[in-house]
This record gives structure tokens, sequence and C-alpha cells, in this order.
């Protein structure tokens, strides 16, 4: 198989998951009931994104010619994927670009999502038979030429251990962030309100903090977030609520609320699930200046750098942790 039919491949699948196909609607349901956290809702917004901003061809062509890919692949090497399960398909994106270079995968999906990926490449394989040994969904991954492997700062370190000697890249905990001057609309305030609560937050692209000025107002922002309110309803997000806010009220510690989501004053860029952590600044200027070089932000919502709204809207282009993994394919 060479790029340009792989590329047509992919295009083919985007199409198959925007699809009314009754498999697909079946597979999305038992997805969202074997996995709480991935509900119909931000399933869909995840399948959307991929298709539109990843799947078509015309992205995919200009994609490949600025790495240079080859058309077709005569130093096939085997790469080993291990994905992590805290959104729905989060691991498409190294499979898309190991995929496009030719290269043997071997995956190992999460337990926490391990219905939608599986089916895909079912899916794939009976479109081209060849690619039931080219992309394999395996418990264990050994032997392969270089590993991509997603995971928490814990399991960072075993991965570390024991792809030492291999070509890898290494993901850890990282998380997103938003810089407000107080004089932003109704709308984007609304729209950050996707960056906070789209996967209830469990995204690396997921804001949980905010950077405000010191006379900054709360109201407009608690009320456009009551744009997600119906998430009070979703039974575990409910639980993880009134726990937070029990240990804010145990400890006597400040927080305003929507009655959807806490706000607390805190210097941690990490903020539990329902919660939302800000400090306030003097200086946008030494903000931005710490959040750039910081290892553990993923991306910075504001004026000046992502736009309100676009953080789980990531491009082909925008790799985990800055780190270009077409190049790094390249380079093995």
């Amino acid at each position: 198989m060479d790029l340009q039919q792989r590329i047509v491949l992919m295009d083919r699948l985007g199409k198959y998951m925007l699809s009314d196909d009754p498999q697909w609607i079946d597979i999305k349901h038992r997805a969202s009931v074997e996995n709480a956290w991935f509900i119909p809702e931000f399933i869909g917004k995840q399948v959307q994104g991929i298709a539109n901003n990843y799947l078509n061809q015309r992205a995919l062509a200009q994609f490949t010619a600025a790495y240079e890919v080859p058309v077709e692949n005569h130093a096939q090497k085997s790469v080993g994927i291990i994905m992590a399960g805290n959104i729905p398909l989060v691991g498409f994106h190294d499979f898309l670009c190991c995929f496009l270079w030719g290269h043997r995968l071997r995956i190992k999906v999460s337990t926490k999502d391990n219905v939608l990926f599986p089916h895909l490449v079912k899916v794939l394989s009976s479109w081209d038979s060849s690619l039931a040994e080219e992309i394999r969904i395996e418990q264990y991954l050994k032997g392969c030429d270089a590993y991509i492997a997603t995971g928490s700062n814990n399991s960072s370190r075993y991965f570390e251990y024991y792809f030492a000697k291999y070509p890898h890249i290494i993901r850890r905990n990282r998380t997103s962030v938003a810089v407000l001057d107080g004089n932003e609309t109704v709308e984007q305030l609304q729209a950050l309100a996707d960056d906070v609560y789209t996967y209830f937050g469990l995204g690396c692209r997921n804001v949980t903090k905010i950077y405000i000025p010191r006379d900054y107002d709360f109201v407009p922002l608690l009320e456009s977030f009551k744009k997600y309110n119906h998430l009070f309803d979703h039974n575990r997000y409910k639980n993880n609520y009134d726990y937070q806010l029990a240990i804010l009220i145990i400890n006597r510690i400040y927080y305003m609320t929507n009655g959807s989501i806490l706000l607390r004053e805190a210097k941690s860029l990490f903020s539990p699930i329902s919660e939302l952590n800000y400090e306030f600044y003097d200086d946008a200027a030494e903000v931005y200046n710490y959040l750039e070089h910081s290892a553990s932000v993923q991306c910075i919502v504001g004026k000046s750098h992502v736009a309100f709204g676009e953080a789980q809207s990531p491009q082909l282009t925008d790799f985990a942790d800055g780190v270009d993994v077409m190049e790094f394919i390249k380079s093995i």
C-alpha cells in the first residue's frame, strides 16, 4: 500500500466515522456504556474533531508533503503504541502519524477505551485484508523498533525503564491553562467553558486553571459556565463535585460555585474533576513567560495564544507535549 492509498483509506475512515452506519452507532453506544465518562456528547465531539480536522485527503496530502513522507516505505519498522484512556480515541493521532509512514503497528489500548479504536481497526482490515497483520491490537508490546507511550507521571518511569534502549516518546501528565484580562465577551467565556468542561476536564488540553487580574469580576464567568450545568446530572461528576465541596467546607477554604463547578484560589496547575483553580496576577507578561517554559502545560488559552473554545480542537500539526511525532517516526 503506497502513501496515496493510505491517505484515501484515512479519508474513507473519516467519512465512516461521521456516518450513521448502524454498526458504528452501536459501537459508540457500547463505549459509553462500558466507560461512564465517555458520554455520547463527548464521544461525538471527539469523533467529529478527528474526522474533520485529521481525516480528509487535502489536509493529509499537505501534512505528509511537509515531512516528505515517501510514496512507498522500503524500510518498514514496527512501532509500539501504548494509548491512554482518559478521553475517547486519545491515541488516534499517534496511530495516524505512524500509519502514514507505512510502518507496522503494534498497539496496546487502555482498558478504559477498548471499544472504539479496536472497532476502527477491524473496519480498516475489512476494507483491506493486508492491514490485519500491519495493525494489531496486542496485550503486551515486545520486540518493536520504537515505542510511543502515553501515561501518568508514575507509569512514565516504568516506560522509561522498559524502553530505554529503543527510540521512544514517553508522555507524562500535562494540563492546560487560560489567561484572562477581564474584558472577555460572553461568547468568549462560553467558549472557555468548552475548554474547561469537555471530557469532564480529563484531557491534557482541558483548562484546569485560569489566571486573572486582581480586580476580576467572577459573575460573568460563572454565569457563562452554566452552559454545562447539565453535567451535574451525571452521577460520577456529581459525586466528585460533592466530595470536593465537602473538603472545601470542612477545611474552611473559600470557594465560589455556579452549581456545576467549584472555583478556588490555588497555585497548582492541576485541579480535580469538578474544580477549577484560579490565581491573580499583576503582570500578564510574567505569567505567559512562566507558562511558556513550564513542562506541565500542554496549551495556553488566551487572546494571544489558543483561541477560547479551541483547546479541544487540535489540528494535524498540534502534537502532544510539543513533540513532533512525524519527525520522530522519520528518524527511525
